[in-house]
């Protein structure tokens, strides 16, 4: 295997635009890619937290909090993904979990 070493994980196409990071916890953060490093530690800028449901921990609102510049611990990320072409489906597995009950 000659040649240069790829990672699995290309977050340079990403800089300079928008991403969602989850973070362990259940944290969920917005905003631009402005840098990263191999141990995943993540720099946004013009970062948007979205607050979760008081009542369900592990659910997301559609409520935000402004944080500005954030640095996010690469041992709490779980998930990166970019903003453009994002959005929100209807769980299929709800309907089934109805009619099963």
């Amino acid at each position: 295997m000659a040649g240069k070493k790829e990672s699995a994980l290309d977050l340079a196409r990403f800089i300079d635009k928008g991403v969602r990071v989850k973070l362990a916890g259940g944290r969920e953060v917005s905003g631009i890619l402005k840098g990263y490093d191999q141990l995943l530690n993540v720099v946004l800028d013009d970062a948007v937290e979205y607050l979760r449901d008081p009542e369900d921990p592990m659910r997301v609102t559609d409520q935000t909090r402004t944080l500005g510049l954030v640095v996010c611990r690469g041992t709490a990320v779980t998930l990166v993904a970019p903003t453009a072409g994002m959005e929100e489906i209807a769980n299929p597995f709800l309907q089934a979990a109805e009619d099963g009950s």
